[in-house]
């Protein structure tokens, strides 16, 4: 009966803290229900539900000083019960809640204290301070404790109390002790205990990785407190630490290791300029990274100080401006068994990056060191197939970073452009000679398994030659550092593989993107092998293969203009014809993959139209003949109005727009004004008034925009005759009011276009009623 009793207690208590917002303040913080509650607190099952009931009662909005008086009141009987004193062996659920009570506590009256003071009470503003700082003892037992969950629940207080230690003109002695303290708790907690599981990190690993980012939180709230104190304080941990790190344990080397990185963000500088200005600040971290790089804690065998060594490096790469001599060093821990060597995959995947990334920042000082670098590299830049089980050293995606690394190296070395030519042919013949061996071999294959091996290899290898090329740049070009015949010959190389019938889609994939790599390189040199690719890409194919083909030919659109329009003039047919014949195509009704495929087709053909009308090659449309160009418009139109999706709508009326203002005037393409008058016209009028087109979207509303547009780009070139021919016409075929017409006229005549985009907007809205 008991038992019963106090369950039933136990969920009036939580029904009370759930609805505690909305009761009246006078009939919960009063003497008799706080009596009760904290009376509840000394009964075992009843304590967690009374401390989450108090929570909310402290939480409640409430006059500061009266906010302050509860607060300290609750606390003088919690203190005399004897729940300040903290013990390792307590009961930890109730501990979590606990903590919790006492960050709410802590936190309401840091903001009593806030409102004081904005008021000008500062009186009742340092009678509040006192009280907060009466509670960091406590605060500080909390923080420290073992358990993570009790922790991290009174973390707000602490960095809400360091906040008001920021604002105060002038600290006591207690004050900073108090600084001191929190700097050593975090420091204790940021350390990975034993239990952690760093191979198969679980669910309890990713919530330390979290907790520890609460922490990090508190660390960069003591740097701008006491900015020095916190240097002095990692200084001290980290020398004491790798004085001896051969008989520390990992946790004490890597938390030391760490600390040092946290102070990249901790004390922030412009660009990572931590080596100059503030000169007592930049020798202390010059210091210890000198002390990191020489001390041989890279050869600590723990993956969590490995990785830390590293990311540390290259946080601080400016360092190695200032003291070039130890790049070797690093370079050497890079490139060997602590590094891209290492026992560890997850430790050789992110050095990859991390190398990467050393560099590419410290590129000036690597000259005298690339083509031991390339040298010792050779190995991993090998592409692989999985073959009997055999994994390389490096993924596909990891060896990225390398070849991008070796190009970076090559571009940006102060090589004559003829070395660099021969580096970047050691570098790339491999790979075309691998390329053209496994191709064959996939031709031959006939086990799937084997074939989706080989074609994902072929991939990777497109994708390494395309990493290359991310190296050069508007100063250092692939023609100025003689280039351009290596990467054709790579294109030479790869452009059968669009012949392959097995596995078209990744191998079509990886040559597309490399495509689109040396349209940026190569300039005007790849134009030759567009045409072949093209041809070769538009066999067969599905309607991702088309919508993924189409931003090539925009690209090469877009950079190359009148150069490319015999290309376009010759592809045009080609390629609509393929579009067409795949929107076409039969699908289930309830196929939502297949309608989206096809929108999505639709979305890039328009583009497509657009890019090459907005080009200057209007003429390429032009010139396909009176039949195909009017397919062609009809096919805008439509889009223009029959298909609910704003996105197309949109590029439709941009399209319309641009060949009204080309073809609209006396000069124009014959017949087009008689299509502007039949068909753009009411396409401006059907496409809002359709229930799909809903003015209250934000697409939709720019599509409108576009179709103001494309009303008033007629108007400037038929000028009286469009007004003509909507004034007696057309909006009376509509059955709009004369009054309505002669309005919807004079807001066309106006100049602002905004005026009249505005207009038909409310237009449209009221046509709809």
């Amino acid at each position: 009966m008991l038992v019963c009793l106090q369950d039933l207690t136990c969920q009036c208590l939580e029904v009370i803290g759930a609805y505690v917002s909305w009761i009246d303040l006078t009939l919960i913080a009063n003497e008799r229900f706080i009596n009760m509650l904290l009376g509840h607190m000394s009964i075992e099952v009843l304590r967690e539900e009374a401390c989450d009931c108090l929570f909310e009662i402290v939480n409640k909005g409430m006059d500061p000083i009266d906010k302050t008086k509860l607060v300290e009141s609750l606390c003088q009987v919690l203190q005399s019960a004897g729940f300040f004193s903290i013990n390792q062996e307590d009961d930890v659920d109730f501990l979590a809640r606990f903590s919790k009570l006492v960050n709410g506590m802590g936190q309401s009256l840091i903001l009593s204290w806030t409102k004081l003071v904005k008021n000008g009470d500062m009186k009742n503003a340092q009678d509040t301070l006192q009280t907060i700082e009466a509670k960091v003892p406590l605060m500080l037992q909390l923080l420290i404790h073992d358990d993570d969950d009790i922790s991290s629940n009174i973390i707000g207080f602490c960095y809400d109390y360091l906040h008001v230690l920021k604002q105060l003109p002038l600290l006591s002695d207690h004050q900073k002790n108090n600084i001191e303290a929190v700097m050593l708790a975090v420091m204790k907690k940021l350390t990975y205990d034993e239990e952690y599981n760093f191979e198969n990190e679980g669910e309890d690993e990713a919530m330390f990785v979290e907790y520890r980012k609460q922490l990090k939180l508190l660390l960069d709230r003591l740097a701008q407190v006491s900015p020095e104190l916190l240097l002095t304080s990692v200084r001290r941990v980290f020398n004491t630490t790798l004085q001896n790190w051969q008989a520390a344990q990992f946790m004490e080397v890597e938390v030391a290791l760490r600390l040092l990185y946290m102070l990249g963000e901790a004390l922030p500088v412009s660009h990572g300029a931590h080596f100059c200005g503030d000169i007592a600040k930049a020798s202390a971290l010059q210091d210890m990274m000198r002390t990191l790089v020489t001390s041989g804690v890279s050869a600590y065998q723990h993956t969590s100080v490995t990785l830390e060594f590293f990311e540390t490096v290259v946080r601080y790469e400016k360092f190695f401006t200032v003291e070039p001599q130890h790049i070797p060093i690093v370079l050497m821990a890079f490139l060997d068994h602590r590094g891209l060597r290492h026992a560890s995959p997850k430790v050789r995947s992110r050095t990859t990056y991390l190398f990467s990334r050393f560099v590419k920042s410290l590129i000036k000082q690597m000259n005298a060191y690339i083509e031991d670098i390339l040298n010792r590299i050779q190995d991993l830049l090998e592409p692989t197939p999985p073959e009997n089980g055999f994994h390389a050293l490096l993924s596909s995606d990891d060896q990225l970073f390398i070849y991008e690394t070796a190009g970076v190296l090559i571009v940006n070395s102060e090589y004559q452009a003829e070395r660099k030519q021969i580096l970047m042919r050691n570098l790339l013949t491999p790979l075309m000679e691998k390329f053209k061996l496994f191709l064959e071999k996939l031709v031959m294959e006939l086990g799937e398994d084997r074939q989706i091996a080989l074609a994902d290899c072929l991939n990777h290898i497109v994708g390494f030659a395309s990493r290359t090329s991310k190296a050069f740049s508007n100063k250092q070009t692939v023609k100025q550092c003689g280039c351009s015949e290596v990467y054709r010959d790579c294109l030479q190389t790869f452009l059968p593989a669009l012949n392959c019938p097995l596995q078209k889609e990744v191998l079509r994939s990886g040559v597309r993107t490399f495509l689109h790599r040396m349209i940026i390189c190569l300039e005007e040199e790849v134009l030759p092998f567009i045409p072949t690719a093209s041809e070769h890409m538009l066999k067969d194919c599905e309607a991702k293969d088309l919508q993924e083909f189409i931003p090539l030919i925009n690209q090469i659109t877009a950079k190359f203009k009148t150069q490319v329009s015999p290309f376009l003039q010759q592809i045009f047919m080609p390629l609509l014809h393929a579009i067409f014949e795949v929107l076409v195509r039969p699908a289930e009704e309830n196929d939502q993959s297949a309608a989206l495929e096809k929108q999505m087709l639709r979305r890039s053909y328009f583009a497509f139209l657009q890019s090459v009308s907005g080009s200057g090659m209007s003429e390429v449309i032009a010139n396909q003949g009176p039949e195909n160009v009017e397919r062609v418009l009809f096919t805008v139109i439509q889009g223009a109005v029959e298909y609910p999706d704003p996105i197309a709508q949109k590029t439709c009326f941009v399209i319309l727009s641009k060949l009204v203002e080309l073809w609209g005037g006396k000069d124009g393409l014959v017949g087009f004004t008689d299509f502007i008058y039949k068909h753009i016209i009411p396409a401006c009028f059907l496409a809002p008034l359709k229930p799909t087109f809903d003015l209250a979207d934000a697409q939709t509303v720019l599509a409108l925009s576009e179709c103001a547009v494309t009303i008033k780009t007629i108007h400037l070139k038929r000028g009286a005759e469009c007004i003509h021919y909507l004034q007696q016409e057309y909006l009376p075929s509509l059955q709009v009011a004369p009054e309505i017409i002669q309005e919807f006229c004079q807001a066309l005549q106006q100049a602002d276009s905004k005026v009249f985009r505005n207009y038909l907007k409310v237009f449209f809205q009221r046509a709809k009623l």
